[in-house]
C-alpha cells in the first residue's frame, strides 16, 4: 500500500521529497502529497519525516 500524508501533522518541510528515490512525493499548498502510482512502499519517507506525518494504511491505530 502506498504511503499517505496525515495532513494535520504535515508542515510542508519537504524532507520527504528529498529522500524519495521514486519521486513519488511533492509539496503542494504547503502539504506533502504522495503519488500512489509512483510510490514503491520503501518507507524512507515514513522513517525520515520529522513530524511523523507520513504513514501507511493499517499503521495508525483508531483509538
Amino acid at each position: 500500500m502506498p504511503a499517505f500524508v496525515i495532513q494535520n501533522l504535515c508542515r510542508g518541510c519537504g524532507v520527504c521529497t528529498q529522500v524519495c528515490a521514486y519521486r513519488a512525493i511533492s509539496v503542494q499548498a504547503q502539504l506533502a502529497a504522495v503519488d500512489p502510482l509512483r510510490c514503491r512502499d520503501c518507507e524512507e519517507c515514513i522513517f525520515t519525516c520529522p513530524n511523523g506525518a507520513i504513514s501507511r494504511l493499517g499503521m495508525i491505530s483508531k483509538e
